[in-house]
């Protein structure tokens, strides 16, 4: 099992939403996150002042799949997420050892 996370535009989170949903994903997990990358912040004008916001406020994409689903569901969360913009996020995938259903006690693939 894999664990595919993204790093998305809050913007974005729809489209990517209904595009994992076409792709047949059952569930997901979404957390609102704050960080930057290589835009380092912005700086607001508020009142005719400067602010420097030093982090974003992006969303944090969470999808369990069994390895052969992986890549794919990497490809559609980037085709989806992307705008051509500095910001668009980041996706990666990390080895799952073990998954269990706590109301069921299924564990692993039947977990997912």
């Amino acid at each position: 099992m894999k664990l595919v996370t993204a790093i998305i535009q809050p913007e974005a989170l729809e489209t990517v939403q209904k595009a994992l949903v076409r792709h047949g994903v059952g569930g997901m997990t979404i957390s609102e996150v704050s960080g930057y990358g290589r835009q380092r912040g912005h700086v607001e004008v508020y009142r005719g002042e400067e602010y420097t916001i030093d982090f974003i406020t992006k969303v944090r994409l969470e999808v369990l799949v069994d390895d052969e689903e992986a890549e794919a569901l990497t490809g559609v969360i980037v085709q989806a997420a992307r705008t051509g913009q500095v910001g668009d996020g980041k996706v990666w995938v990390i080895p799952v050892d073990t998954v269990v259903r706590v109301r069921t006690g299924e564990s692993d693939s039947s977990a997912i």
